[in-house]
């Protein structure tokens, strides 16, 4: 895991509580001012996936003091570089084991920091939708994978989805619609623009890749699955969720614009099926998302806030679980197949 660098201004009289309160938490180095003094900033430096159990303890302890505030800087790079865990040093100067049971992800605070940055609603985010549907269109028209590819690279749909995923698992109304508000916004412009398109250009419903996706199958929620449980490890993991955003969009985008030029060209049961499809796409990518930020441990930090998320989270599931037994359902009866 890469390092994080944590910056707190404590006054110089707790400075002695600190290491009774590290003593949890492997830390690599810690850098104090003069306990004599007034206080002043400390700076603790140690592996990503320690940040949330360090950011909670001086919560707990320091949250209600005026002007509070912690920030967590990434380190690109550190001069002499960091020992391997098993011979990396305590606070007190001896040698620590590595922490059991840490998750091995970035700090919660983090990770709602990135998804909710990658969910926001912008005009690029629009125009990104835009460019991402009439590239696709062309691919899908023309049956040139290359070109769909292309447009799976700019559409930003991970983003909004993760952060629906994870605004379930942590019961956060406010992100949940957020992320609700930015994927509606993007599905509409992109239904919108593809019927046009529909409406304008001929389509051919029997062309290979239109046809492929106006039908769902097992092998399709698998896909979805471990799309949906990539982009939430991308974002846990705190590497770059670039290439994991193109397997998303693929199970996206492209029956999103499907079902758009068959709607507009006037084939209503070929859209239909590519409706279908789209939902249960959303419905798996959810369900993998929301199962792997808990097999992440990704909590709140409060109890109350704790009891509130573990609502949020059944209901969300019950909710997808629902949707995909009766997506199942049309899936085995034939009626996907079949329009």
């Amino acid at each position: 895991m890469p390092l994080r660098l944590i910056e707190l201004a404590i006054p110089g009289q707790e400075l002695d509580t600190l290491p009774a309160l590290l003593q949890e938490i492997r830390v690599v180095q810690i850098w104090t001012p003069e306990p004599a003094g007034p206080g002043g900033m400390v700076r603790i430096l140690l592996d990503a996936e320690n940040t949330e159990a360090l950011s909670d303890v001086l919560v707990r302890h320091f949250g209600s003091r005026d002007n509070f505030r912690l920030v967590s800087l990434p380190v690109e790079a550190t001069v002499p570089p960091v020992e391997p865990p098993a011979e990396s040093k305590a606070p007190d100067g001896e040698a620590s084991a590595p922490a059991k049971g840490v998750p091995q992800r970035i700090s919660r605070e983090e990770l709602y920091e990135d998804v909710a940055q990658a969910s926001r609603l912008t005009p690029i985010y629009v125009v990104t939708i835009v460019l991402s549907t009439v590239v696709a269109a062309v691919g899908l028209i023309r049956g040139d994978v290359a070109i769909v590819i292309g447009a799976m690279v700019i559409a930003p749909l991970l983003g909004p989805n993760v952060a629906l995923s994870l605004a379930s698992t942590l019961g956060d109304p406010d992100l949940a619609r957020r992320s609700l508000r930015t994927i509606g916004v993007g599905v509409a412009t992109a239904a919108a623009l593809s019927v046009l398109l529909g409406a304008v250009l001929t389509i051919d419903p029997h062309a290979p890749e239109l046809a492929a996706r106006t039908r769902a199958d097992v092998g399709d929620v698998i896909l979805a699955l471990a799309a949906g449980a990539a982009g939430a490890l991308a974002f846990t993991s705190g590497v770059p969720a670039v290439v994991v955003g193109v397997m998303v969009s693929v199970a996206l985008l492209p029956p999103l614009v499907v079902a758009g030029l068959l709607a507009g060209a006037g084939y209503g049961m070929q859209a239909a099926g590519a409706f279908i499809l789209i939902l249960t796409n959303v419905t798996c990518i959810n369900l993998a998302a929301v199962a792997t930020f808990l097999f992440q441990k990704v909590r709140p930090r409060t109890w109350w806030e704790e009891e509130r998320a573990r609502k949020a989270t059944r209901l969300a599931v019950a909710t997808w679980l629902i949707m995909l037994a009766i997506l199942l359902g049309l899936m085995l009866s034939g009626f996907v197949g079949a329009a």
